[in-house]
């Protein structure tokens, strides 16, 4: 600036003036030597010329430089009273916080020099209204390439502004890369976590969710007040409250199913017999239709419903020594024994699913290896096709797909509990999860999102996520949920929510929250 005219040289005078009483609170700077070049010094003076401004810029730009400075930050609104500047330069100093809007009112500024200082990261909106700006020079500052720099690689690609190369200090795996070079796509700033949202007052068994009436519901079977207890969503309260009851006896699995929009609840219970309820719109209120054959069904651990065609059906599985698990058709009027698939086996778990397109039902039990059936279209029945092998003592599985890929979790009380993958003509073994008292590994699709939860009756219950480079599970959250039984996940107002239940405490609701690191 030493060879502008007289007026730019009282500009940047008093510009200088200014913008040192902002970055330095207030406090008076030493009286300046020289307004040939405005440079803040350590002690705030103005020395004769700036040296770091590089030779490119114009000579009658009207400039503003901080050279070796005392400020720690350069806070919002800093340069309001300077709109004219055209160029401002920051070299060797100590700050190392540039925050939102900085630079705001400053439409005129074409060059901005942010050199050899103690900057880490820079906020999103640092360089807000910088309408004119055509040059950057952020060079010899030790970047942290984390989430919090994301929107700078975006910023780079958008902005027609030439930006000297910059590099990463940090992470490790960063360090030394140039920032212009990066892609947004390599920043992983998408974490999720589950919160408890909710508590409800009472022990449970099994937890399922429905749609009916335009409307989400979850039941709940409590084994102890031997009821299945419906749940529905308050819009204006925003949290699940109960709308109804099923009152019966040492009820384990309440289990509803919606034929052409009638709803039915079948409810098995361990003493007095497991009934079928339809749900009486005019009365409000449900009715008990009929009972399920006791002779058969004396010990119920589990029910899934499911469709083949245009049939519904459910199959209970019944884990006493003289029971049968039993296959059970809608015919129109009500569900009528299909067929039986074993006895004596004390089955505590069945799975449907499809594998290659075809039905199959996965029993487990107590007495031997999990079962595969596949449905035959001839018969219209299950034939047992294999066991799967080196898994005794599996108390349930469930299974999940990723693309098409089908997947199962095997639960085991104590010992490992598996994750295989079907390979064709058998499940292979992919992954081991050690068991402490796990009564329940629950593979769960919460948006784009898979995991596999794992609980237990001795210590936390595990939250496992999957990782699709690796294609298997990595350790996620840990649940505190005091032997839990089943778990559901519940989509209700653009909320997504994962109830769990819990055979000894509380049955809790945790939301499934979604936070972007880079924002």
């Amino acid at each position: 600036m030493g060879n502008a005219s007289r007026p730019f040289r009282r500009i940047a005078y008093f510009l200088c003036l200014l913008s040192v009483l902002l970055l330095t609170e207030g406090k008076k700077p030493v009286k300046p030597k020289c307004p040939a070049w405005c440079t803040c010094t350590k002690d705030n003076a103005l020395c004769e010329n700036a040296r770091s401004i590089p030779r490119s810029v114009p000579p009658d730009v009207i400039s503003l430089s901080f050279v070796r400075s005392a400020f720690t930050k350069i806070p919002e609104g800093s340069f309001l009273l300077t709109p004219s500047l055209q160029l401002l330069l920051f070299t060797s100093n100590t700050f190392d916080v540039i925050s939102d809007d900085a630079f705001m009112g400053l439409p005129h500024l074409e060059y901005l020099f942010i050199e050899n200082n103690s900057i880490k990261s820079i906020s999103r909106n640092t360089f807000r209204g910088l309408k004119s700006l055509i040059h950057l020079d952020l060079r010899g500052n030790a970047f942290n390439c984390d989430c919090k720099l994301k929107w700078l690689v975006e910023w780079l690609g958008s902005t027609n502004a030439t930006v000297e190369d910059i590099y990463c200090e940090s992470p490790p795996e960063y360090k030394k890369r140039k920032i212009n070079s990066l892609s947004p796509k390599e920043f992983d700033c998408i974490i999720t976590e589950f919160e408890v949202y909710q508590s409800l007052p009472y022990q449970s068994l099994s937890v399922d969710t429905f749609s009916y009436m335009n409307d989400e519901h979850v039941v709940i079977a409590q084994p102890f007040s031997g009821k299945c207890i419906f749940l529905e969503w308050d819009h204006v309260e925003v949290m699940f409250r109960n709308y109804d009851n099923i009152t019966g006896t040492s009820t384990v699995v309440c289990k509803p199913i919606v034929i052409e929009s009638q709803l039915y609840v079948i409810v098995a219970q361990l003493f007095g017999g497991s009934h079928i309820y339809k749900r009486d719109i005019f009365a409000n209120k449900f009715i008990k239709i009929q009972d399920i054959e006791i002779l058969k069904i004396r010990k119920p651990n589990d029910i899934e419903t499911f469709r083949i065609a245009e049939d519904w059906y459910f199959v209970v599985a019944d884990s006493s020594k003289a029971g049968f698990t039993t296959v059970y058709k809608w015919n129109g009027n009500g569900f009528y024994s299909h067929q039986s698939l074993h006895a004596w086996y004390r089955d505590t778990d069945v799975e449907y699913l499809e594998i290659s397109g075809k039905p199959h039902l996965i029993l487990s039990s107590s007495s031997q290896r999990p079962v595969i059936y596949q449905w035959n279209k001839g018969t219209n029945e299950f034939v047992k096709r294999f066991d799967i092998q080196d898994m005794e003592d599996a108390y349930a599985v469930k299974h999940f797909k990723v693309k098409e890929d089908v997947y199962i979790c095997l639960t085991r009380f104590i010992g490992d509990s598996k994750v295989m993958k079907w390979g064709g003509s058998a499940f292979l073994d992919l992954q081991r999860m050690p068991s402490r008292g796990s009564m329940v590994f629950q593979p769960l699709q919460i948006s784009n999102y898979q995991y596999a939860i794992l609980g237990s009756d001795y210590s936390f219950t595990q939250v496992y996520y999957w990782d699709a480079e690796k294609a298997k599970f990595v350790k996620f959250q840990e649940l505190n949920v005091q032997a839990p039984r089943s778990f559901i996940h519940v989509s209700i107002d653009k909320r997504d929510f994962l109830f769990a239940s819990s055979f000894k405490g509380t049955t809790l609701i945790y939301k499934h929250v979604i936070v972007d690191l880079s924002a």
